[in-house]
């Protein structure tokens, strides 16, 4: 197998050391090289890293990341107001903020906005399930009533959850309207999208940290153009073709620090891979399968054959990395060396009968699909028959949707400010992990008023995980992008973003 790997994500390059008081508008361009098109715009809809790294510059949401990944105010004014019993949510709006096609923003476009989220999103969905009312308090407030305590409600608030006028919101949206620092100008699929600086944007006020505080968009326009193959972004980021380019290979990292006209950089822990498994149909609906999958896969060899050299890379069973305040080793079980023989003991107890495992993973990311091919090697030895289909994103990002037509995928996360926001935790998301155990672990962590008690918590979530076997952990990746030397103002993020950052002169 050929163990050279690729690096692709989407969190990004180079922090600058201009200050950005000292930033003024430009009339320059920033060229964006990303890994492929987005199915859609409407991230409610496809809240996929393609989708949100665009859609940020466009849309807003009441809250967003500070560098800690704690929820702080976007367009609300402030953190909510809540009542004693910690149901009620009283969230002020900035008043003096505007759409792109100049109309106010106000608490009747919150609310429409957030429903309409509550009713398509999987992570609005597990919100609306608790939420007994949504209400306008005058034009600059909304209040949110709870059924129970609901302790990552603004860590859910703060991604995907965008405001757009009451107006435009249809089933399916036609109009792409939002607060954000840029405006949709211009889409064509597979060739770019286009974005043109807002020019009666309001920023929030406030240091610089991560998403929040001050956004200015020095750049006149933006654009992202899809560029699917890896090697492609490389030459183009060389050549001055492009000004940033979203996940390089591993192997391109000296060639690109060498050329003389671009940097890459190296982000520890930018996010973990993930095997997926689907609970509600297929073959994967018996824990011990499930359970098989954990015991036959060895992660050392899959991050390696992945990503190349340990450099990039690190092996740990706990979800979150060590020195998250969310690290532990509570409850890991199934993971380490691979043992064909468990696994092998586990398809016996489940009455395996040879039925082809679908295993489905993307080349749009290179390092999902070297993960696959190792583990289709380890599935096999432990007996189990394999299926790998190799699908670009979109495809994948569609196709999971369907229970009938996957038994695995291959994804990659960040690691959210909140626990129970992993994707995984949520009921609908993509394998729709169901469990009377699971329900009682994350029912205990939405009670918990403090961070001890929520670790705690914590500690119970994953060890369900591991005895559920929803998903199976392959590893941390660091992360390799490149910014065109000229470029400044750029501070990396995990959906990386253009507000604050000065072209090329």
């Amino acid at each position: 197998m050929n163990k050279s790997a690729f690096v692709l994500i989407t969190l990004a390059a180079l922090a600058s050391t201009s200050s950005l008081a000292l930033a003024q508008s430009s009339d320059g361009v920033l060229t964006v090289a990303t890994i492929g098109e987005p199915p859609t715009l409407d991230v409610m809809q496809t809240p996929t890293d393609i989708v949100l790294t665009i859609d940020q510059h466009i849309f807003e949401t009441l809250y967003t990341y500070d560098a800690q990944w704690k929820s702080v105010p976007l367009l609300a004014a402030g953190m909510p107001t809540l009542s004693e019993d910690g149901l009620t949510y009283r969230i002020a709006l900035r008043e003096g903020v505007t759409f792109h096609d100049g109309s106010a923003f106000d608490a009747k476009d919150v609310t429409a906005s957030l429903k309409r989220w509550m009713a398509i999103n999987s992570k609005g969905k597990q919100v609306a399930a608790i939420v007994e009312s949504l209400t306008e308090d005058g034009d600059h407030a909304v209040v949110i009533k709870l059924k129970s305590r609901y302790a990552p409600l603004l860590a859910t608030l703060s991604q995907a959850s965008v405001i757009m006028p009451s107006e435009k919101l249809a089933d399916t949206l036609t109009e792409f309207v939002g607060t954000g620092p840029y405006a949709l100008k211009e889409r064509k699929p597979d060739q770019y999208t286009r974005l043109v600086r807002f020019e009666g944007y309001k920023s929030p006020e406030g240091e610089v940290s991560n998403y929040a505080g001050k956004r200015e968009a020095i750049a006149r326009e933006i654009r992202f153009v899809p560029v699917p193959d890896a090697n492609t972004r490389v030459e183009g980021l060389i050549s001055g073709q492009f000004d940033y380019a979203d996940s390089l290979p591993v192997s391109a990292y000296e060639r690109v620090e060498q050329s003389g006209n671009a940097k890459p950089v190296i982000f520890k822990d930018a996010g973990w891979a993930s095997m997926n498994m689907n609970m509600k149909e297929g073959l994967l609906v018996k824990k011990e399968l499930r359970q098989a999958v954990q015991a036959a896969l060895n992660p050392n060899d899959m991050m390696l054959a992945a990503f190349s050299e340990d450099r990039f890379f690190s092996v740990d069973a706990s979800i979150f990395p060590k020195g998250s305040f969310w690290h532990t080793e509570a409850g890991v079980a199934r993971y380490g060396e691979g043992d064909p023989e468990a696994a092998e003991k586990l398809l016996q107890q489940a009455g395996y009968d040879g039925t082809p495992l679908r295993l489905m993973t993307s080349r749009q990311y290179e390092f999902h699909y070297k993960i696959g091919e190792v583990a289709k090697a380890y599935l096999e030895a432990a007996g189990f028959k394999v299926d790998l289909q190799v699908v670009d994103w979109a495809t994948l990002t569609t196709r999971r949707a369907d229970p009938k037509e996957w038994d695995i995928f291959i994804t990659h996360s960040n690691f959210p400010g909140d626990p129970t926001t992993i994707n995984t935790i949520t009921d609908t998301y993509p394998g729709w992990y169901v469990s009377d155990q699971k329900a009682k672990a994350v029912a205990a962590y939405m009670d918990a008023t403090t961070d001890e008690a929520k670790k705690a918590a914590w500690d119970g979530i994953q060890t369900v995980i591991y005895d559920d076997a929803p998903l199976y952990k392959v590893g941390n990746f660091n992360a390799v992008s490149g910014l065109a030397n000229g470029v400044s103002g750029y501070e990396p993020t995990y959906w990386p973003h253009f507000w604050n950052v000065s072209p090329k002169k």
